[in-house]
């Protein structure tokens, strides 16, 4: 269980484990444990249904092929929960505390400890992670969060009764929308409430609702659970948004809070570089023939880079393959721009050349691997203007023009030789005061030479903003692998607030920063990011601005070619049985 909700509640907010899963019938076609894009239709039944009776028994059959293919996968997870208190002068709830967990998601038997854990470093503002035991392993049900990527372990018509309630879309993708509830002794931890059944496939693809019944002493919390088409016919758990406003616990205290959870990192083991030092023409063994541009020794000062890049090399490849870092994209030639709009105006020729690349996490830091500049998804969520990145971006910039290294003991590979939950334990990107210190001044001195020196305004008020909610958000306002913006009573660039307007939470004019998960769209599957390219919404009241807060999610939903596209379902309007219980 995990330990952050006992320290919340005082008490459990998950039960004992439900009636294990049951396992598939030998009629039931066994899943492609790779899951390749080759005939998937060969997996599914090839006539659609045509009554509300065969939809309800392909939803169950597909839920069953859906809770086999899990067992083979092992995503990372990632859980942002924020408790709520209410702001007066807001009229709204507003972050008082939050909780940060990231782990790798297993539901194969004889599962362990899956947690990213980093030690307690005094002075690196770095503390010991929660441990995650049995948290984001499916070997013992139901447990927190991530157990809100499934329905039902043993998800059987028996035990529920179903509701046609309409058609509707989510995005492109029509559903069959069914309320559902638990028949009476049926069990303990039965899902009551909504779901979205697509009507191709019959594949559930969100449900909405929580766990019935309560246990005794303990309570099932309320959840919206999102799958998306990530290959043909496949539909995985990619994001949970959970909430709490009015449950009543132990003395009479209000639970209140909201968390995102996300899931990503579906297909690891195709994360590997597009690129390298050099190409190999291989026509027949005895024509090959190194088509690097250089055919000579390097000198000293080549070596030495070439040794200094070859660290950074390892590290990258390393963090890509856990999935910690995104593959190359469309948002890293984004933050390219930013970045050359500097060294172009300040004449900064850097030898090797400068890249930039993206952290997955939520939590805000920025950090360089040698000449590679990383900042995290969190961060470029929440930034409120190209300025605003720009100062984070030339930070780190400084550090590179003032020749701050990366240690090249990590140009030995056998360093990268570690277990994934390790990784921040293993690898520390965070900079000294002194170093810090002098990344600041350069950077001032770079931006007021950049198209960026008289936008800075909205770059000082964000660092007010971070350091108005900074005692509120600390697990947001952290680092894990670099250096976080504030450090100790430091703030990073702390001389842009001077000439910033004064940060008034109040004014719903005064956008200083962005809610979390506005900007950046994650493919669950590869890793692969893009812009979130809706317009911006004209906020109408300063509650609307929510500053770093956690937002539920609404994806559109796109489908994916399939092989074989099947009949529309046709669905009755006469309903089943009435739900129970709500």
């Amino acid at each position: 269980m995990p330990r952050f909700l006992l320290a919340l509640l005082t008490l459990s907010l998950v039960c004992c484990a439900a009636t294990a899963f049951s396992q598939t019938s030998p009629a039931q076609t066994a899943p492609d444990p790779q899951l390749s894009t080759r005939d998937i239709g060969a997996q599914r039944a090839s006539v659609a249904a045509a009554s509300f009776d065969q939809v309800v028994d392909r939803a169950v059959e597909r839920e069953h092929f859906f809770m086999a293919q899990m067992k083979q996968l092992h995503p990372l997870v990632e859980t942002y929960l924020q408790n709520l208190k209410e702001d007066k002068d807001l009229g709204a709830p507003v972050p008082s505390s939050d909780v940060y967990f990231l782990g790798r998601l297993d539901m194969s038997d004889g599962t362990d400890d899956r947690a990213f854990t980093s030690p307690t470093t005094a002075g690196l503002g770095k503390r010991m992670l929660g441990k995650l035991s049995n948290v984001y392993s499916m070997k013992f049900l139901p447990l927190g969060f991530a157990q809100m990527v499934v329905l039902d372990q043993d998800f059987q018509r028996k035990y529920y009764d179903f509701t046609f309630v309409r058609r509707e879309f989510l995005g492109e993708v029509r559903c069959i929308v069914m309320d559902v509830a638990p028949k009476k002794d049926s069990g303990k931890g039965r899902f009551l409430g909504r779901i979205w059944i697509e009507d191709q496939d019959y594949n559930i693809v969100r449900f909405n609702g929580t766990y019935y019944p309560h246990p005794r002493a303990s309570y099932y919390l309320h959840f919206d659970s999102w799958r998306q088409n990530l290959r043909p016919g496949v539909w995985l758990p990619s994001l949970i948004y959970s909430e709490e406003s009015d449950l009543k616990y132990r003395l009479g205290q209000t639970l209140n809070y909201k968390a995102q959870t996300r899931l990503w990192g579906y297909n690891l083991k195709d994360l590997r570089r597009n690129s390298e030092f050099t190409e190999i023409t291989v026509d027949a063994p005895q024509s090959v023939q190194d088509q690097s541009q250089k055919a000579q020794d390097a000198t000293p000062i080549e070596a030495q880079r070439a040794w200094e890049r070859q660290a950074e090399i390892n590290v990258i490849d390393r963090l890509q393959q856990i999935g910690l870092i995104a593959p190359e994209g469309e948002i890293d030639k984004v933050l390219m721009t930013v970045v050359n709009n500097v060294m172009v105006t300040n004449n900064l020729d850097i030898q090797p050349e400068v890249h930039c690349r993206v952290l997955l996490t939520t939590p805000l830091e920025s950090f360089t691997i040698g000449h590679t500049i990383v900042v995290s998804r969190g961060m470029i969520d929440v930034l409120p203007d190209e300025a605003a990145l720009a100062m984070i971006l030339t930070h780190e910039l400084a550090h590179i023009a003032l020749g701050h290294h990366l240690n090249t003991k990590l140009a030995f590979n056998d360093r990268m030789f570690f277990p994934d939950e390790r990784t921040f334990e293993r690898m520390d990107f965070a900079r000294d005061r002194n170093e810090e210190e002098a990344a600041d001044k350069k950077a001032v001195e770079l931006l007021n030479n950049s198209p960026y020196k008289d936008k800075l305004a909205n770059a000082g008020l964000f660092l007010k903003a971070v350091q108005a909610r900074a005692p509120q958000l600390k697990n947001l306002i952290r680092a894990h692998l670099g250096d976080s913006l504030l450090n100790g009573s430091a703030t990073r660039m702390s001389s842009l607030m001077t000439a910033s307007p004064q940060f008034d939470p109040k004014k719903a004019d005064q956008v200083a920063a962005l809610p979390l998960g506005g900007r950046v769209k994650v493919d669950p599957w590869n890793n692969q990011l893009e812009l979130i390219k809706t317009k911006p919404v004209a906020i109408t009241t300063a509650a609307e601005k929510m500053p770093f807060e956690v937002t539920p999610f609404f994806p559109f939903l796109t489908r994916l070619g399939t092989v074989a596209p099947e009949k529309t379902a046709p669905v009755p309007e006469k309903t089943a049985a009435a739900p129970t219980g709500q």
